[in-house]
């Protein structure tokens, strides 16, 4: 009898230790797949129960929020963009994650994307992949990318003809332009205190950059006649998909439409602007694994989030659904890949979008500035952009 208790101790000991982790995800199909069969690999490994629970994108954040205090939250979370981070962080659910890496694995990422990640000086979660937008080109019309302005503006010329256009993109929207107001001066939205925290009191979107930038966005429809009035993502993106465009600026959730088009694309960074001070660098949003601050279990959640988030399962990710990873050795893997490629290259360039609240009331000013550039030839860039500045000024409260 006292053995048989002695092993039933021994046994709920056991079970105790390992225990079980709860690891919600948007993802679905293949990638949904690869999550569960890394969940069944660690369990093997580990001893730890891992349960996969499909929540939908867009109430992952809320549900975290409001869950974690009250232990109705997942352990792990796989994943959230970096922009979520400052809400969830004043929160306080997230678990810092500094003490729990190598210097090895930090020196495996790309700096920007574990910029990205960080929040008020921590890091709060383990960067996995990321997107921006890139040049696009159509090898039918451009052999080779355009390495310079003067090369970029002959081409995109030559082929606007009266059934094909050179260059065309989504004009009106912000998030598709900052690398303009990058190359012209501006390293983010926002300037960075003496700590390396955005400082939203400090925008960097005004003045002779903002200036420069949407002047520069107002002569691609006005000036060199590139893009005409009425052309959005659709147009853009379309105009792509039937083989009647050149170059495109867009993101590699375009490639699958462009693959199936049978369209022979290449990927390269857009060229820097005419007069110009910097390189061009577009927005980067980041991806990647957080841990509930309020978990049960996180030293198992800690270790799996590792787990997914090595250089070789981050091969495999990538394999099941094209996202492109920041591991340096994962990009080194797949460097025969020219998407993986392409990608890589611009990300070094790239510029995380801010992670800070304050970044919601950005948007729409930003957004009507350069809708008011482009309207009318004679649009008054300096006074759009003091009104800009101003109003998202006023409604960040600064």
């Amino acid at each position: 009898m006292r053995k048989a208790l002695a092993v039933l101790a021994l046994g709920l000991s056991l079970a105790l230790a390992q225990g079980k982790i709860t690891v919600w995800t948007h993802f679905g199909g293949p990638e949904l797949e690869w999550l569960k069969a890394q969940a069944r690999t660690f369990e093997k490994t580990s001893g730890t129960k891992v349960e996969v629970v499909e929540v939908p994108f867009g109430d992952i954040k809320q549900k975290f929020i409001l869950g974690a205090p009250q232990g109705q939250a997942a352990d792990l979370v796989v994943s959230i963009p970096h922009d979520w981070l400052g809400e969830m962080a004043q929160a306080g659910v997230l678990e810092p994650m500094g003490k729990y890496v190598t210097p090895s694995y930090l020196g495996d990422i790309q700096p920007v994307a574990v910029e990205a990640f960080t929040f008020g000086g921590r890091l709060l979660g383990l960067p996995a992949f990321a997107e921006s937008v890139v040049l696009i080109y159509n090898k039918k019309y451009v052999k080779e990318p355009p390495k310079t302005w003067e090369e970029f503006l002959d081409l995109a010329r030559r082929h606007t003809t009266g059934s094909t256009f050179g260059f065309l993109y989504n004009i009106g929207d912000p998030y598709f332009n900052f690398g303009f107001f990058r190359a012209y001066g501006a390293e983010n939205v926002f300037a960075k205190d003496a700590k390396g925290n955005l400082d939203p009191s400090r925008l960097l979107l005004g003045g002779e950059v903002g200036e420069k930038a949407l002047q520069f966005i107002k002569d691609l429809r006005f000036r060199y006649n590139l893009v005409p009035e009425g052309v959005d993502y659709g147009v853009a993106d379309g105009a792509f998909k039937d083989g009647a465009l050149a170059m495109i600026i867009n993101g590699p959730w375009a490639l699958g439409d462009y693959k199936k088009a049978k369209i022979d694309f290449g990927i390269a960074p857009f060229p820097t602007p005419p007069g110009a001070k910097n390189p061009w660098g577009p927005f980067l949003g980041v991806q990647g694994v957080v841990v509930n601050a309020y978990s049960k279990n996180k030293t198992a959640a800690v270790n799996f989030a590792k787990t997914l988030v090595s250089g070789k399962n981050l091969v495999s990710f990538n394999q099941a659904g094209g996202r492109i990873p920041v591991s340096k050795s994962a990009a080194k893997s797949l460097e025969k890949d020219p998407v993986v490629a392409g990608f890589s290259r611009v990300f070094a360039l790239g510029t995380p979008m801010p992670n800070i609240p304050e970044m919601g009331k950005v948007w729409g000013p930003w957004g009507n500035a350069i809708s008011l550039a482009i309207q009318r030839p004679d649009s008054n860039v300096k006074k759009i952009v003091e009104d800009m500045s101003a109003e998202i000024k006023k409604a960040i409260g600064r």
